[in-house]
């Protein structure tokens, strides 16, 4: 990892900068628009430059900063593709390009987490990384009882370069609020921070991984291989062969697209209802199709615990949504902090951004695509003061819901699947079925 900033001065030097040059642009703003030019025209442009900024720094860097760009990656939508496109693909190339920790370095976490005999936990060890991610790598290797594992190894140090730079991420809050003034950009960060230091503690990973594969043991439709062994920085779990989604993406059939498709939207609805829990880091690189047709399920180090299943506002909103009474669906999202106090919406402007996103849910049958989710995307890339996505806030307890949405639809497009959706949330998500029995929505 030599190629990118470790050294703490550096990072907090390149992280410090942000505000900086935000003021320095918005002068500039400012001196465009006493020669004569518009407001309007001058903010988008302000906008423009410091979401450029913003997303250059944390490209750069590792850790924290980048684990925080990537979840900001759920505003992308609101920001133009110019800026949002090369910023995803440093994100790509950073993670892609990790390199592997030295074999030294290996044993020396293996010596200090499982002991100086860790070899006779194992039959045979790889030394060579079968993947590499943010904060660790895995090792394919044989349990001493003859079971293939793999085996999860944190990067020495990751979670200090994680913690720490979030004392100086929490200076982004305002920059986003200038390009985004609806949303309270601290309780994001705030509740982002608590989740990414659950990302580190392997027990508790390993806690969330082991509910998740008694659940769905012996299930026709998934597979979650279970925890061997787990330490603060070492995990091992039973390995899983299979399909990665990204090559179904690339080369399945149609048919074989759409029943994972299927799965895929299934697994993440049934998830609260069954287990308590939601995965909250649905891409690609985390899901399996299995010779025996179930989708096998990856990486449970970010969770999103809903012990009641998901809120009943979401599924009762998205219904009334549906139904075409707005003044309800305006009161509900203000009721549920999705309007913050102060902030008026246009409820024809809000049914017009939402439409999209609720129409999946609204027919009996849905084909996601690439070219459906550029439609939406430019729906909301427009950053003027008029457009509704700017006076929207996303409370602290739908961020990883959002994240997972936004991801997820991203998956499904990428698929190309076409399958009854409407099915899956009805039967999983609370309140969206149309029940005579069901309290109705309390609107304050």
């Amino acid at each position: 990892m030599s190629d990118l900033p470790r050294r703490a001065v550096t990072r907090s030097a390149k992280l410090a900068a942000l505000p900086l040059g935000f003021a320095g642009r918005t002068a500039l703003g400012l001196g465009k628009r006493l020669g004569g030019r518009s407001a309007e025209i001058v903010a988008q442009e302000v906008q423009q430059r410091t979401a450029e900024q913003v997303f250059k720094v944390l490209g750069e860097l590792k850790g924290g900063a980048m684990k925080v760009g990537q979840a900001l990656s759920i505003f992308e939508a609101a920001l133009p593709q110019e800026i949002a496109g090369p910023y995803r693909a440093t994100l790509t190339r950073l993670q892609e390009a990790a390199p592997p920790l030295p074999v030294s370095t290996v044993h020396k976490v293996l010596t200090e987490q499982l002991g100086d005999d860790w070899r006779e936990n194992f039959l045979s060890f790889d030394d060579r990384p079968s993947a590499a991610a943010s904060i660790g790598q895995v090792h394919r290797a044989v349990w001493h009882d003859g079971r293939e594992v793999a085996v999860k190894i944190q990067y020495p140090g990751a979670g200090k370069a994680l913690l720490g730079d979030f004392a100086q991420l929490a200076r982004l809050g305002k920059l986003f609020g200038a390009l985004l003034p609806g949303l309270d950009m601290k309780a994001v960060l705030s509740e982002l921070r608590e989740r990414i230091a659950e990302e580190l503690d392997y027990f508790r990973e390993a806690e969330a991984q082991h509910a998740f594969a008694l659940e769905f043991d012996g299930d026709p439709d998934f597979h979650v291989p279970d925890v061997v062994a787990a330490n603060e920085m070492v995990l091992v779990s039973e390995w899983m062969d299979g399909t990665p989604l990204s090559r179904v993406i690339a080369d399945g059939t149609k048919e074989q697209r759409d029943h994972a498709g299927l799965l895929f939207v299934r697994f993440l609805f049934c998830s609260p209802a069954r287990v308590g829990m939601l995965h909250a880091d649905p891409h690609p690189g985390n899901f399996r199709m299995l010779a025996n047709g179930k989708l096998g399920i990856l990486d449970f180090g970010a969770v999103n615990r809903l012990p009641g299943g998901y809120p009943k506002a979401f599924g009762q909103l998205t219904r009334i949504f549906n139904q075409g009474d707005m003044e309800t669906v305006v009161s509900g999202l203000r009721q549920e902090g999705f309007i913050r106090e102060g902030i008026e919406i246009d409820p024809q402007a809000l049914r017009g951004f939402l439409a999209p996103y609720v129409e999946p849910t609204a027919v009996e049958e849905f084909t996601f695509s690439r070219r459906w989710l550029q439609a939406q995307a430019a729906n909301v890339a427009d950053l003027r003061p008029t457009n509704v996505v700017r006076q929207l806030n996303l409370p602290a307890s739908y961020v990883l819901i959002h994240r997972v949405h936004a991801a997820g639809v991203g998956v499904l497009c990428q698929l190309g699947t076409t399958a009854r959706f409407r099915d899956e949330v009805i039967r999983w998500v609370p309140g969206f079925a149309d029940d005579p029995n069901d309290e109705p929505l309390a609107i304050g």
